[in-house]
């Protein structure tokens, strides 16, 4: 498949000298063979092993942090360094298959945002990850109100303008894909999930068990800038059937009205309109002032300096 619009290819790095030879190899076969037009990005993210030198040596275009930032920065960076609009994002430890390129490619045409969804023949996905991804999964597909195949992907195309209007509330470690998937669905993007093998990993992985309560805890802050109500509507409903349920049982037994009653309807009533009022704040202030604060305030994220690309 040709297509006459360039692509950049962003590949966040950090220690990643085991996979970041092969992975790059699999990128060029994928764009020489279907004969897209492309830039390959790799963000060194303050390695220590020679990942960027490695990329530079496979004729990649090498992005270096001074310090170590994280993975979402790593992305960051690579979004505001890429040259063309089209984006597609992946890992340097060779788990995603590169041969797939085109296909999300396609499917972006018809799409704000295409998720290569770890749901093929192959995924290799480890079991202590399992539960945790589930319960996330669960809780995701609530708050959004819609099903979510994959939450946090590392393997997407989408429009660098688009994801560009979200960089203040974009996180800098691993949660940056759980972020905007869940910023796209509640606000309205069109999203499309496209089946792919997800292979064993080559190197040592960066995620430690914790990062799990992080994903929790960045969920509940995404709803509550998006859609709160997805959360304050049904605490607010339970704080008010426990209040009428003892109010009821206080009237038949002493013909008044307890304290704890009254606290629990009067709860109810604060829960709720302070639900109300993020709501209207986050339909006021939308997403285009959010990308109006980004532009207000670019210096926080563009101190970084490129490294010169190979000759």
């Amino acid at each position: 498949m040709g297509t006459q619009k360039a692509i950049s290819v962003i590949i966040p790095a950090y220690n990643e000298s085991e996979g970041i030879e092969r992975v790059l190899r699999a990128v060029q076969e994928a764009i020489t063979a279907h004969e897209i037009t492309a830039e390959i990005l790799v963000v060194d993210d303050a390695s220590e092993d020679g990942t960027g030198k490695i990329a530079a040596e496979q004729g990649a275009r090498v992005v270096r942090h001074h310090r170590n930032r994280g993975y979402g920065a790593a992305l960051k960076t690579g979004i505001l360094h890429a040259s063309n609009e089209m984006i597609i994002m992946m890992d340097a430890d060779g788990t995603y298959p590169a041969d797939k390129i085109p296909l999300l490619i396609e499917h972006l045409e018809n799409a704000d945002m295409v998720v290569g969804s770890r749901t093929g023949d192959r995924v290799k996905v480890p079991s202590a990850r399992r539960p945790a991804k589930w319960i996330l999964n669960q809780l995701a597909n609530y708050l959004s109100g819609t099903r979510i195949p994959d939450l946090n992907s590392g393997f997407r195309a989408f429009k660098r303008n688009t994801v560009m209007r979200y960089f203040p509330i974009l996180p800098d470690k691993f949660s940056f894909t759980t972020t905007i998937t869940l910023a796209f669905l509640c606000d309205n993007y069109e999203l499309e999930y496209i089946p792919i093998d997800y292979h064993q990993r080559l190197g040592t992985s960066k995620i430690v068990p914790f990062d799990a309560m992080n994903f929790f805890m960045l969920i509940l802050r995404t709803a509550m800038l998006f859609n709160p109500l997805r959360i304050f509507v049904p605490l607010s409903a339970g704080l008010a059937l426990i209040g009428i349920a003892k109010g009821i049982y206080d009237l038949s037994l002493t013909g008044q009205l307890s304290f704890s009653s009254v606290f629990l309807l009067g709860s109810a009533l604060q829960v709720i309109l302070i639900g109300m009022v993020g709501d209207a704040l986050g339909r006021r202030i939308g997403s285009a002032d959010i990308g109006n604060s980004f532009q207000r305030q670019p210096d926080k994220i563009q101190k970084i300096e490129p490294e010169s690309e190979p000759e």
